[in-house]
């Protein structure tokens, strides 16, 4: 048995642990996507093939040997490049970081997802310092959409939506501060989690700004979203925000029905400023999950502002020593935001973060009476490559500032949020499935469903 490209990393492990396909069949295969596929869509940065092959040998021993291997035995999977990976610069997008010495060890979601039986084949392109929206990088290029490779793949883990969406992998990893998750989930068509604040452990990962960073998973089916979070759940005493939930498995509850959810539509600032394919997308999903109730969201585009408020601060914080030694090696739009940030009065800082108490109180009320709230993912399917604006009822908007527009006011307090991809014609784009703090179970279980229900589906690359 040979790994095709369509299969899921569900599929590979069962083939893997069963021996009908070996571990390194699965990897060499993977490789040779990449070596075919990625000179078109710049998704990786970095292939590891060596010690993709060393990992693959290695379960194939143990699995001759009858030992027990993980439940993602011999799955190929990639990650965004601001993860540490053993024996690479860990490059952030940038060009300052490929100065750094290599990691040491792996960030301690590599090491899980390894421990679960996965490869790791190599590092994924992204928006410098995970600053970006779009997945395009001024040092490495732009990772390109797996649908349409003259449109962006979204960032700032452009290079993790891509490589899944471009099936050269079935699993990636990304980081999500504003909606670098669920922008690229969007645009590419895939399956995307952001976990509650604090779920997975973000121990040697570069940071972006550490009070609305997030890890978390792509794949193109729910099933393999779900084992891969399942395997990187834990507290972690390197990571400070981690160390106060054990495991809670969601893969065995993602099959329970949805009949029993009370689910809504959130309205206000989650419908206004959206193109009709995600007005469409939004309605199949509501439709298919019988939800006709529109919750309104209170003051959530002004949780954006803050949102923005806290990232350029906190950001410019992390990079000024950069940006005083080395300007001119920044893409210059992040630069230059970030020097904004570092003139932000502490003052408007201080207002911002009581705003962000504020706005919990209120999502925690919303949650009292619905379990779930249905939001675009982004406000359009993904533009053009190098696209500066977009045209929205008459009024030119800039793209880069407003592809985040209903992601940021969720990420803003934590929540845990499924992206699913809606195949819509000609591209695919995402709905944003949230929950209260800690249920991505719940997440899991309202994605699962409409998967079933063909609402939801990870179409297969068409731009290769």
């Amino acid at each position: 048995m040979t790994s095709k490209p369509e299969m899921t990393a569900s599929e590979i492990a069962g083939a893997v642990t069963s021996r009908k396909m070996s571990a390194l069949d699965a990897t060499e295969a993977a490789l040779a996507r990449i070596k075919q596929r990625d000179t078109i869509l710049n998704a990786f940065t970095d292939v590891t093939a060596d010690r993709a092959r060393a990992k693959a040998r290695a379960i194939d021993a143990d699995i001759a040997a009858g030992k027990a291997v993980g439940p993602l035995a011999g799955v190929p999977f990639a990650v965004k490049n601001l993860f540490d990976v053993a024996g690479l610069p860990t490059r952030a997008g940038s060009k300052i970081n490929r100065d750094l010495a290599p990691a040491k060890r792996d960030a301690t979601l590599i090491e899980r997802m390894e421990a679960a039986g996965a490869v790791l084949v190599g590092a994924l392109n992204m928006g410098e310092y995970a600053y970006d929206f779009t997945g395009e990088n001024i040092h490495d290029g732009p990772s390109r959409n797996p649908h349409d490779t003259t449109r962006m793949s979204g960032g700032s883990s452009g290079g993790s939506g891509s490589a899944v969406g471009g099936a050269l992998v079935p699993i990636a990893l990304g980081s999500d501060t504003n909606g670098s998750i669920r922008v690229p989930s969007s645009f590419c068509g895939i399956f995307g989690l952001k976990p509650t604040y604090g779920r997975l452990s973000r121990a040697r990962s570069f940071p972006f700004v550490a009070s609305l960073d997030h890890l978390g998973p792509f794949a193109r089916s729910v099933t393999d979203l779900a084992l891969a979070y399942d395997a990187m759940q834990g507290s972690d005493a390197d990571d400070g925000a981690c160390t106060t939930r054990g495991l809670e498995p969601t893969l065995p509850l993602i099959a329970n029905p949805v009949s029993d959810l009370r689910i809504a539509i959130a309205g206000g600032h989650f419908q206004k400023n959206v193109f009709p394919e995600a007005v469409e997308a939004v309605s199949r999903v509501a439709k298919a999950l019988g939800a006709t109730d529109v919750v309104d969201v209170p003051e959530a585009s002004r949780a954006r502002a803050a949102a923005y408020v806290i990232t350029t601060t906190e950001g410019a914080s992390l990079h000024l020593d950069r940006l005083r030694k080395r300007p001119n090696d920044f893409d210059p739009a992040v630069r230059d935001r970030l020097i904004a940030g570092a003139m932000v009065p502490a003052a408007l800082v201080d207002r911002a973060q009581k705003f962000r108490r504020w706005y919990r109180a209120q999502f925690a009320e919303i949650f009292k009476s619905v379990d779930v709230l249905l939001a675009p993912a982004t406000p359009c399917t993904a533009p053009k490559l190098g696209q500066i604006n977009f045209n929205l009822d008459g009024v030119e908007l800039p793209v880069r500032a407003n592809i985040g527009i209903h992601t940021q006011p969720i990420s803003f307090i934590g929540l845990p949020v499924v992206a699913v991809p809606v195949p819509l014609e000609p591209l695919p784009i995402g709905v944003q499935i949230i929950c209260a703090p800690w249920r991505e179970d719940i997440a899991l279980r309202v994605a699962y469903a409409l998967e079933k229900m063909g609402v939801a589906a990870a179409p297969a690359p068409r731009g290769l």
